[in-house]
């Protein structure tokens, strides 16, 4: 899934290149092929589907070379997991009805790849054989209030999987601390695996307006029609994340947890915490000098010098058109920085 605009990023994911599409990281991969490549040496090139904003699927052909262009699923407009999900449901049904689907975000963070490929692996292993939806967890090591949890239930024998008692949306902070010390809530990673024939089971049962639009177009998918039927049904489908739509409703869904470095970047303050930084706490990704400064994350352009005093815990990012200062407590309100630079100057800097 490589669609979402990459807002919290702002200045430097845009429309026409959210984060998916960017090094955010320094290490010379963008997010979504970093993806790739950790799937790659276990799931052949053309097995993936790429599910992108249809402006962004020039894009996703440049940088995974290795697929072709019917493997990118062209969205016409942003309607949530669960539409991206059906529609890849869709399209596997009339190529590849038997398949075990894998789903997962194009921009998280794994950084025990080996731990977390035995998981996949363990995993899809028992969807394959079961009616089951499955889900990653991660085993949390601290209170974070920027996650969805999941509590988990009894194990399935020595499986390694444990059914799902309830999905728990974030939580403040004394809630979290309430879910750390009882050790049996996990963080929710948004990863997921399932027979194509089971989600779209669960679909036509918990989101049968979306289901039937989508069945309306079988003869398309797979053909050069596909495109133009997309096109005329994604304007009706409802935006909805596949987690409220039907994992928090479906009674088969289960766990596979794993300790294998994940996070979900999803922030600048999450980015810091990955970082490396100086002996105050700042991280640069560019050339700075600092007085009396400490815990910040400061980017610039290459070549631009940044001289700071004085600060502490911010996030200061300059692109060519736009700088951004905030501190990294109010990063939060980057999305009504947006609404209120697209109310008084336009669409020009988003």
């Amino acid at each position: 899934m490589a669609g979402g605009g990459g807002t919290r990023f702002w200045p430097v994911s845009r429309t026409s290149r959210p984060k998916q599409f960017l090094d955010m990281l320094g290490t010379g991969k963008t997010f979504l092929r970093s993806t790739f490549e950790r799937f790659a040496p276990f799931i052949p090139a053309e097995n993936f589907l790429v599910v992108t904003n249809a402006a962004h699927k020039q894009l996703a052909l440049e940088q995974l070379p290795e697929l072709t262009e019917r493997q990118i699923l062209a969205e016409p407009l942003g309607r949530n997991t669960a539409t991206c999900i059906a529609y890849a449901a869709f399209r596997l049904q009339a190529t590849a009805p038997d398949a075990t689907m894998i789903v997962t975000p194009a921009d998280h963070l794994i950084l025990n790849e080996h731990v977390f490929r035995e998981v996949v692996e363990e995993a899809a292993e028992f969807a394959g054989s079961h009616d089951a939806l499955v889900t990653i967890g991660v085993h949390p090591t601290r209170p974070a209030t920027g996650y969805g949890y999941i509590q988990t239930g009894k194990p399935v024998g020595n499986s390694g999987m444990h059914q799902v008692r309830t999905f728990v949306e974030k939580p403040n902070a004394e809630m979290a601390q309430t879910f750390l010390q009882s050790g049996d809530f996990v963080w929710n990673s948004g990863i997921f695996l399932w027979q194509t024939g089971v989600i779209l089971r669960e679909l036509e049962k918990l989101m049968p307006d979306t289901y039937q639009l989508f069945r309306s177009a079988d003869a398309a998918y797979g053909t050069p029609e596909e495109s133009d039927a997309i096109a005329r049904l994604y304007p009706e489908c409802r935006g909805i994340s596949i987690d409220y739509a039907v994992m928090e409703k479906a009674d088969n869904v289960y766990v596979r947890c794993g300790d294998f470095g994940w996070s979900d970047i999803g922030t600048w303050g999450s980015l810091y915490d990955y970082l490396p930084k100086d002996d105050a706490g700042n991280t640069a990704g560019c050339e700075a000098v600092t007085f009396d400064t400490t815990g910040c994350l400061i980017r610039m352009p290459e070549g631009k010098l940044a001289v700071l005093e004085g600060l502490s815990d911010f996030i200061i990012v300059d692109t060519p058109d736009a700088l951004l200062v905030c501190p990294k407590g109010n990063e939060q309100n980057i999305k009504r920085f947006i609404d209120a630079i697209k109310f008084h100057k336009g669409e020009r800097h988003i």
